[in-house]
């Protein structure tokens, strides 16, 4: 692979389609995400980006939150915790309209706003459940 901060052409279309692959890369997002998870921290959209050596466009960011259905799919599988609880905006910290959309809060019991004081904090508790499994491990 292409060292971080090589594989990002800017806007241009100068990627190559290896490259843009990382975008759908699920397993390599979930190792991301897990490392996050181990270490007890959110991780921002923008971040996670950079981390796959790109800058922050809307469409890449668009292009990583349908990858994170997978990895919480993965997850599933074998009996983890979601981990795209921990993708946040940079802004308030909580998670961006895809994940609330996706019908994960429902599932998880909650109704509520997707911003404010409610939000923020029952994506705490569900990024403390995250936090606490991956200590250790």
């Amino acid at each position: 692979m292409a060292a971080k901060g090589a594989l990002d052409g800017g806007l241009g279309g100068d990627e190559s389609p290896a490259d843009v692959s990382a975008l759908g890369d699920a397993p390599r997002i979930r190792a991301i995400l897990t490392a996050a998870a181990r270490e007890g921290r959110s991780v921002s959209y923008s971040e996670l980006l950079g981390d796959l050596g790109f800058r922050f466009t809307r469409p890449k960011m668009r292009a990583v939150c349908k990858t994170l259905a997978e990895v919480d799919r993965l997850c599933a599988i074998d009996g983890e915790p979601d981990l795209a609880v921990l993708v946040v905006r940079e802004s308030d910290r909580l998670p961006g309209q895809g994940w609330w959309v996706g019908g994960t809060a429902l599932l998880l019991g909650y109704d509520g706003p997707w911003e404010g004081a409610a939000a923020a904090r029952f994506i705490r508790e569900q990024q403390q459940a995250v936090f606490d499994y991956w200590e250790g491990r």
